[in-house]
């Protein structure tokens, strides 16, 4: 039978700046097929927390309107409800109308 130990809740995760430049807080990080925020400054070989779960606000970019609860996606610079080559970031947690400029997102 398989079997598991416990190891953290899993909120936030231990994240290792493998660049040469530094990571600022509130920086979205994309991490295989998800996005992780950045909860401090991350200096270049060190080792700091990125937030897995939570409500973020970030930029909007698609331009149509998004209702809450429709999966979002990150384009690299901000949120879209366009899957396509882009990254999974969660779901809305907010309605936002086409012309709206941000969006609150519910990661993880």
């Amino acid at each position: 039978m398989a079997s598991a130990t416990y190891f953290q809740r899993g909120e936030a995760l231990d994240y290792t700046n493998t660049g040469s430049d530094k990571i600022a807080v509130g920086t979205v990080i994309k991490i295989g097929t998800r996005v992780g925020i950045a909860g401090d400054d991350i200096l270049p070989k060190a080792t700091g927390t990125i937030h897995v779960s939570g409500v973020f606000e970030f930029k909007k970019t698609g331009t149509n309107e998004i209702k809450m609860g429709t999966n979002v996606y990150f384009d690299g610079t901000g949120i879209t409800e366009t899957a396509g080559s882009n990254t999974p970031a969660g779901y809305a947690a907010e309605d936002a109308v086409a012309s709206a400029t941000s969006i609150k997102v519910k990661i993880g």
